[in-house]
């Protein structure tokens, strides 16, 4: 439960490091992302989910 609550947080920490730093070029990454198919969205989306899992494990967590 605790390493949930750790990478809840690590995303948050991440984020929030965007709107803090560069909020004028995450409206531009929105605009963007509008313009985009539906489909390249999806695509987009499996991508950084299939990294996302990649990179779990790969970390060994839990082994």
């Amino acid at each position: 439960m605790s390493l949930l609550i750790l990478g809840i947080g690590l995303v948050l920490v991440i984020e929030g490091l965007v709107f803090a730093l560069a909020p004028s070029r995450l409206d531009d990454l929105v605009a963007m992302m509008a313009a985009m198919s539906r489909d390249q969205r999806r695509m987009i989306g499996l991508v950084a989910l299939a990294l996302g899992v990649l990179l779990v494990w790969l970390s060994g967590v839990g082994a």
